[in-house]
């Protein structure tokens, strides 16, 4: 009969029943056969270098636990199951091929996703030098100048050609399986050194290319910062790298990428563009903030009264932060009431904290339209009340023209006073004549027109005529001497005193005309008598009173009928 083994399937067992301590022997010794032989592949040990299908049963940390079957476990580093984004590609029950690279002191199988074989002699290691194949080996240790490799025959592999950064690194390849192609090979002196750094580059070259065939624009993804400049910073995002320019940092301004990155900081960016070609890839890490320009309609209103930091000057106006990443514009033009401005960097700079007024906002076009001036309050607005006609002020000359003086009367404010209104004294042909850019001086209103922004001053206004002093020293009503100098049409212009002249207007009949030349009187002596009677202030009315006709060089008697001082006018009435 079969044993519970079924050894009796086995074509060395005999079936016949005529001996059967010959037949007990021979089951026996079958029965042993089998064993060994289920034994042998059943419970073979796994042996370095050797491919095994594995199943993922557990992920803890940096590990991937895998069991091998045949209750053999290993375990494979987390970090070359990643994709571009950082994301572990593997989860609980998928299977995979990988290879056994050494031992861990927890009895578990070192595991690698490294598929290249090991030759077995030299004719395979004379193969793969041949042609440049990628095979693999053990670093067995660590020796002068680099260490040696297990690829089927002992074999060097210098410091420099294995990749590693420092002493320390290369240390840790003691160990490990790798993989690596034969540079040199000497079979009689039994001579080979092997060059890992040559495979890690074509195999960050196949990943690059495999990632940027993978990019898309939009896509966000996890990486490193490896430099800064002063342009920007460039991003490792899974074994390639991408520019983050200095703009597409932060809707903010950001000066320079040091500002606010650090060499090793962790990011995540969204893919901008993506050259293969160039092998370029543009990163942004502002497009994952929230657009500041998407809430400024709600935000901010025509009107509103604002504070921000000015953050850059142009030549035609400045820029106000309002707040990260949303900046309006205080036009030149919106910087002050006055004219006299050139250019911006005259009135701020940047890093001025200033308060201004929302003249017009465009989320869709990212514009906001600034007035400095009219945060600060329109100095016309009371212009009546303050520079009302005849109202005497102090100012500083602020320019000089041709045709008149600019003078400051208040902050933003400037009167312009007309080369004639200067002086009384003389003809001016320039205002430098007499005045000079800086110089305190009065002036009195002659005129205001508000909705023109225009001031007209005066200096003259303010110095005493002879005409003043006369109006001052007399009333209406008083009877004063003075000199027909000239009649026309009824009128007559009268010659109180030097420079003092008055009308008087006669009544129908009594204004002769006199020819030029005729009834002239004797100068000197109405010189004489005008003299004499001035300094009496009022005409000699002793004796009988006559009537005659006003004719030019007369002196005779008037009475005042008006005195006017703003507009220096006398008016008369002949007394006899």
């Amino acid at each position: 009969m079969c044993g519970s083994f079924a050894i009796c399937k086995n074509k060395n067992v005999i079936s016949s029943m005529p001996n059967q301590q010959s037949d007990r022997e021979t089951e026996v010794s079958s029965f042993g056969d089998l064993l060994k032989e289920f034994e042998q592949t059943h419970t073979k040990k796994p042996v370095t270098g050797e491919g095994r299908e594995g199943t993922v049963i557990a992920v803890s940390g940096d590990l991937v636990f895998l069991d091998l079957g045949m209750k053999e476990e290993g375990a494979l580093p987390a970090a070359s199951l990643r994709d571009a984004s950082g994301e572990l590609t593997a989860k609980v029950g998928d299977k995979m091929q990988v290879a056994i690279s050494g031992h861990d002191p927890q009895g578990y199988f070192l595991l690698s996703l490294i598929k290249f074989e090991r030759p077995k002699d030299w004719s395979g290691l004379e193969k793969a030098f041949e042609q440049k194949q990628t095979i693999s080996g053990v670093v067995t240790g660590a020796i002068k100048g680099g260490v040696t490799v297990d690829v089927g025959a002992r074999a060097f592999m210098p410091a420099s050609r294995s990749g590693a950064k420092d002493a320390a690194e290369l240390e840790k390849l003691v160990g490990q399986e790798i993989s690596c192609k034969i540079i040199k090979l000497d079979i009689g002196d039994e001579d080979v050194v092997v060059d890992r750094r040559v495979v890690l580059e074509e195999e960050e070259k196949l990943s690059r290319e495999r990632l940027l065939g993978e990019l898309r624009e939009g896509m966000v993804v996890h990486g490193t910062v490896r430099s800064l400049m002063d342009y920007g910073a460039f991003v490792d995002i899974g074994g390639v790298d991408g520019m983050l320019h200095v703009a597409e940092i932060s809707w903010g301004r950001v000066n320079k990428p040091a500002d606010v990155l650090t060499v090793g900081q962790q990011v995540d960016v969204q893919i901008l563009k993506v050259d293969p070609k160039k092998r370029r890839i543009s990163l942004g890490m502002k497009q994952l903030l929230p657009d500041p320009w998407s809430q400024a309609g709600e935000k901010f209103h025509i009107g509103d009264r604002v504070k921000g930091v000015v953050s850059r000057v142009t030549d035609f106006g400045a820029f106000v932060e309002l707040e990260p990443g949303l900046d309006g514009l205080v036009h030149l033009s919106e910087m002050s009431w006055s004219k006299k401005v050139r250019k911006p960097a005259d009135v701020v700079k940047p890093g001025d904290l200033v308060e201004v007024v929302v003249l017009g906002v465009n989320p869709g076009d990212h514009r906001i339209s600034l007035g400095l001036k009219q945060a600060l309050g329109d100095p016309w607005h009371d212009a009546e009340t303050r520079f009302a006609p005849g109202t005497v002020i102090d100012g500083v000359i602020t320019s000089l023209t041709k045709f008149g003086a600019f003078m400051q009367v208040a902050e933003d404010v400037e009167g312009m006073i007309h080369v004639g209104d200067i002086s009384n004294e003389k003809r001016i042909n320039h205002p430098q004549d007499v005045l000079k850019t800086g110089e305190t001086v009065k002036a009195v209103v002659l005129e205001l027109d508000k909705s023109k922004r225009r001031l007209r001053l005066g200096m003259k206004q303010l110095i005493p005529t002879s005409v003043d002093e006369y109006i001052a020293e007399h009333k209406e009503g008083d009877v004063v001497t003075g000199r027909v100098a000239d009649v026309s049409k009824g009128r007559v212009s009268v010659e109180l005193g030097e420079g003092v002249h008055a009308s008087c207007v006669l009544p129908g009949g009594d204004a002769k005309e006199e020819k030029r030349g005729e009834g002239r009187t004797d100068v000197s002596a109405l010189s004489s008598m005008l003299a004499n009677k001035w300094k009496m202030g009022q005409a000699d009315t002793s004796g009988p009173a006559r009537k005659e006709v006003a004719r030019a060089g007369q002196v005779r008697s008037f009475r005042i009928t008006r005195l006017d001082p703003d507009k220096k006018r006398i008016e008369l009435e002949l007394a006899s």
